[in-house]
C-alpha cells in the first residue's frame, strides 16, 4: 500500500545501529520507539527520538506496512464547521480507495503529547490536521516514519515546510464589509474570532481596511471579540453591540453560528432582520441556508480544502513534492436575504 522500496537496507540497519549504540539501548528498543510500542521509559523515548532526529533517519527506504487509511485530528467536531470538513475527506478518500479515522486531540493549536504515540502505532497512510500545527518534534517523528501531514486552515502561520491548506480570509473579511458599505451602511460592527488564530486576525484585517477605504472610523466599540465561533458566543456579542446607545445598523460575524447567535440577540430585543438590522455571517455552513431569513455570508469552500488535502497527502506519500506547499483557495460572498439597502 505505501509503495515503499528496500534501497538501503544495509545503511538503514547501520543507522538504527548507531543510534542504539549512542543510547545505549538494544535495537529491539529502538524498534519500539519507531513504531510507538509500550515498554520504553519517556526518558529513553525522548533520547532515541533525538539521536533518530540528529542521524537524520527516515523510514522511507524500509519496508513499512501502513494503514490505507486518512486520520483527520481536530481539536472539536460537535459543529457544522468541522461536518463540512469531515464530509469533504470522506468523499474524496472513498474515491482512492482510503478509508478515514477522526480524532479528538489537544486544544485548537496542536494536538495533545500523546497523540504522537497513537499516531505511530496506528501507521495512518497520511494524517491531515485542522486548525493545528505540529512542534518540530511532532514534524520529525512523523517524518522519520514516513507519515505525510497537511493542516488544513492553520490556526497560525505554518512553518515554510509544512504543507497547508486554508483560504482567503482577508478577502472574505473585507467582501463582507464591502458588501455592507455598498448598501448604505456606516455603522457596522464585527463579531471577532480569538485573537490568538490567524483566520480571525485576517477577516477583522479585512474589516477594517474595508472601512477605512471608504473613509469609515473604524470605532474600537464596535470590534467584539470572542473566544470561540460558537453561537453562544455569538449571542454575548450581539447582545453587547445591540445595548450600545449608537447600536450599529449591520453586524458582520466571522463564523455563520455567531451570526445565529446574533440573530436570536437581535430577536429578544424585537429588532428585525434585515429590516432594522443586516447582518453577514462566514463559512457557509448548511445552517447558514435554513436560517430565518437565509443568511448572506462568505462561503469558505470547506469541503474543498479538504478534498484538496487528501490529495496532497496522498501526493507527498507517493514521494511527489509540490511547487508550493501552501495554498489558498479563494473565498466569495453568498447574498442572501438577511442584508438589505439602509432605508
Amino acid at each position: 500500500m505505501s509503495g515503499d522500496t528496500v534501497e538501503r537496507p544495509a545503511m538503514t540497519r547501520a543507522t538504527l545501529s548507531r543510534v542504539a549504540d549512542d543510547a545505549d539501548v538494544s535495537i529491539s528498543t529502538v524498534s519500539k520507539v519507531l513504531n510507538g510500542r509500550a515498554g520504553v521509559s519517556e526518558a529513553t523515548r525522548r533520547r532515541v527520538e533525538e539521536l533518530l532526529r540528529d542521524h537524520g533517519y527516515n523510514r522511507r527506504n524500509t519496508p513499512l506496512t501502513v494503514a490505507p487509511l486518512v486520520e483527520v485530528v481536530f481539536s472539536e467536531i460537535d459543529s457544522a464547521w468541522a461536518i463540512e470538513i469531515i464530509a469533504g475527506v470522506e468523499r474524496t478518500a472513498r474515491d482512492l480507495d482510503l478509508s478515514m479515522l477522526i480524532t479528538v486531540s489537544g486544544d485548537r493549536h496542536k494536538p495533545s503529547p500523546d497523540w504522537i504515540e497513537g499516531a505511530m502505532r496506528r501507521r495512518p497512510m497520511g494524517v491531515i490536521l485542522v486548525f493545528s500545527d505540529l512542534s518540530p518534534d511532532h514534524r520529525h517523528q512523523l517524518r522519520a516514519r514516513n507519515i505525510p501531514f497537511v493542516v488544513v486552515d492553520p490556526s497560525g502561520a505554518p512553518a515554510a515546510d509544512v504543507p497547508s491548506i486554508g483560504t482567503a480570509n482577508w478577502s472574505g473579511g473585507y467582501g463582507a464589509t464591502r458588501h455592507l458599505i455598498d448598501l448604505g451602511h456606516r455603522d457596522i460592527a464585527i463579531v471577532g474570532g480569538p485573537e490568538d488564530m490567524m483566520c480571525s486576525t485576517a477577516r477583522l484585517s479585512g474589516y477594517r481596511a474595508a472601512l477605512e477605504g471608504a473613509g469609515i472610523d473604524v470605532r474600537a466599540d464596535f470590534i467584539v471579540g470572542t473566544d470561540r465561533f460558537h453561537f453562544d458566543e455569538g449571542l454575548r456579542a450581539g447582545e453587547q453591540l445591540l445595548d450600545l446607545p449608537r447600536r450599529p445598523t449591520a453586524i458582520f460575524a466571522s463564523s455563520d453560528t455567531q451570526a445565529l447567535g446574533v440573530y436570536e440577540a437581535a430577536r429578544r430585543r424585537g429588532i428585525r432582520i434585515p429590516d432594522d438590522l443586516s447582518v453577514v455571517g462566514y463559512d457557509d455552513v448548511n445552517v447558514a441556508r435554513w436560517a430565518g431569513p437565509p443568511l448572506t455570508t462568505v462561503r469558505q469552500p470547506l469541503a474543498e480544502m479538504a478534498a484538496e488535502a487528501v490529495r496532497l497527502v496522498v501526493r507527498l506519500r507517493d514521494g511527489d513534492q509540490p511547487d508550493h506547499l501552501h495554498v489558498d483557495l479563494e473565498s466569495r460572498l453568498v447574498v442572501r436575504d438577511s442584508t438589505r439597502r439602509l432605508a
